[in-house]
């Protein structure tokens, strides 16, 4: 890890401590008081629809939660954070999974924000890539088109392919977020999920692309931002800039849902749910 200034370490742990505070005040409003016990007296169904992102998390929090309630089905759609969230505006899901904050506009629609985790987003290349790290400015340059080679950033003399998610991505959206970058990105490919983008990065030399940090494998090389590598540590320490919300939307506050949904909450935000958040590579919210 790159040994940085005092004024640059002191200005990203700045802005890492109030994102991460941030997101857990938009969750406040919304967290539930204890846990209850998980057993066989629940039945019924849950239906959650959203982030791909999130499918690691949400399929190993479903697993569970339907071990110790064998009479209930946890079903989970994967098909972007702005789809979930209108599902549940249209009361057509009970959760929307989203892995950005979410607008005014969609809770003026009903959506109430419940974050339940805290998640890195990985900025990753090909393995033969000779850069190792980028500052915000370069990283900002490259999506923004104004680096367009990698020598410019000492690397190899190949081009830079930019590879990112598509509009209504939860993971597009905080990333262009955090880099101030909304809607003026040069991508040369935009792709459905996160797993199309890692095999994109990992198949093309010379690509960048951007993922949530717990589904990232040895297949891509993660660069350092900043000096700061991409880890759960480093997170917590407000160290590395690229952090965003896990959040399970709702049409409505929690209290306001059946026995089941509100049960699954409390799963979720209970001992046994920010284990498995641990587990899979996320930060906790308790």
């Amino acid at each position: 890890m790159m040994k940085k200034k005092s004024s640059r370490i002191l200005g990203v742990l700045g802005a890492c401590v109030l994102a991460v505070g941030s997101l857990a005040a938009c969750g406040s409003d919304s967290s539930v008081e204890g846990e209850v016990s998980q057993g066989s007296a629940l039945s019924g169904s849950i239906q959650m629809v959203g982030s791909t992102s999130m499918e690691k998390y949400a399929n190993a929090l479903s697993e569970v939660f339907m071990e110790n309630n064998p009479d209930v089905t946890v079903t989970v759609e994967f098909v972007g954070s702005g789809a979930g969230i209108e599902a549940v505006n249209n009361k057509t899901a009970d959760i929307g999974n989203s892995s950005r904050n979410l607008k005014e506009e969609e809770k003026a629609a009903g959506a109430v924000e419940n974050i339940v985790a805290i998640d890195g987003i990985a900025v990753c290349v090909d393995a033969a890539n000779t850069v190792s790290n980028l500052t915000k400015e370069q990283l900002t340059n490259i999506y923004n088109g104004t680096i367009t080679n990698w020598n410019e950033l000492g690397g190899t003399d190949a081009p830079i392919v930019v590879v990112g998610r598509e509009a209504g991505s939860g993971t597009r959206g905080a990333f262009e977020e955090l880099l101030g970058l909304e809607d003026a990105c040069a991508y040369a490919n935009e792709l459905d999920s996160t797993g199309a983008v890692m095999a994109k990065v990992a198949a093309t030399p010379g690509a960048i692309g951007y993922v949530s940090l717990d589904v990232l494998d040895d297949s891509v090389k993660a660069l350092d931002l900043e000096g700061v590598a991409a880890t759960v540590e480093n997170i917590k320490a407000g160290e590395y800039f690229l952090c965003r919300p896990f959040v399970m939307a709702t049409n409505g506050e929690i209290s306001a849902q059946s026995e089941l949904v509100q049960s699954w909450f409390d799963f979720v935000l209970g001992a046994e749910g920010q284990e498995i958040a641990t587990e899979v590579g996320l930060i906790t919210v308790q």
